[in-house]
């Protein structure tokens, strides 16, 4: 079993706005964080998608992505996720395959299924698109193909982005995403911080039918939780 001394720490930002503060001084903070966690030695820092929220400015995440990878030297920079309905997966695969370009080897795409707003943004964000529960296994293969090696037969290609090889993490706070991750062995992340008692049953059903694939060889997850720090004065 691991201990925390092993354990890999690392962080989501939602890019709060503070109250009384503005946009700019909420990205600059993020900035910031993320060079200070860096020099504490985190491992990643990711970006969440949402919308119309007048709180949180981390709507073009994979902007912010490479906001954060452009101030940080080592760290790995990555979405928390990309909310994958709201995207064409060709646009997703041309925005970090030309981050990975940009920072090689240290750039990470967490996808995730749920919009990551309202009913009203949503359908501003999607148009007339109507989800269903397959697209999101579909627009994940697609991905995994834009960002792969270039097929003979493929007419379709993410320039940049073919080649890449961005590593995709799938992420959820349901058990769909831990089965789809387990069969196409992919890393999953899941969001306890949404669904704390669904978090031992989905990495349960992770692992056990987890898949080795060419990107990994054994199940990999990442826990979010929320977490309160400040300076502890004796």
């Amino acid at each position: 079993m691991n201990t925390l001394h092993d354990t890999q720490l690392s962080m989501l930002d939602l890019v709060a706005v503070r109250e009384g503060g503005t946009v700019a001084e909420a990205l600059a903070i993020a900035r910031d964080t993320a060079r200070h966690v860096e020099q504490l030695g985190f491992t990643r820092y990711w970006l969440a998608e949402h919308h119309n929220m007048p709180g949180i400015a981390s709507s073009a995440t994979a902007v912010l992505v490479g906001y954060i990878a452009g101030a940080t030297s080592r760290i790995r920079a990555g979405s928390g996720g990309i909310m994958l309905p709201n995207h064409a997966p060709l646009v997703v695969a041309e925005a970090f395959g030309t981050l990975a370009e940009i920072y090689p080897g240290r750039i990470d795409l967490g996808l995730g299924r749920a919009p990551g707003t309202d009913q009203m943004t949503m359908r501003a964000l999607r148009r007339d698109r109507i989800e269903t529960e397959a697209d999101f296994p579909r627009a994940v293969s697609e991905l995994q193909q834009l960002l792969g090696p270039r097929l003979p037969d493929q007419k379709v290609v993410a320039v940049p982005g073919n080649g890449t090889e961005v590593p995709i993490w799938l992420l959820g706070s349901s058990l769909f995403s831990a089965r789809l991750a387990a069969e196409r062995g992919l890393p999953y992340s899941f969001a306890s911080h949404f669904a704390p008692a669904m978090l031992l049953q989905a990495i349960e059903i992770y692992r056990r039918n987890f898949r080795p694939s060419a990107k990994l060889d054994k199940p990999y997850v990442m826990i979010g939780v929320p977490v309160i720090a400040a300076p502890t004065f004796t």
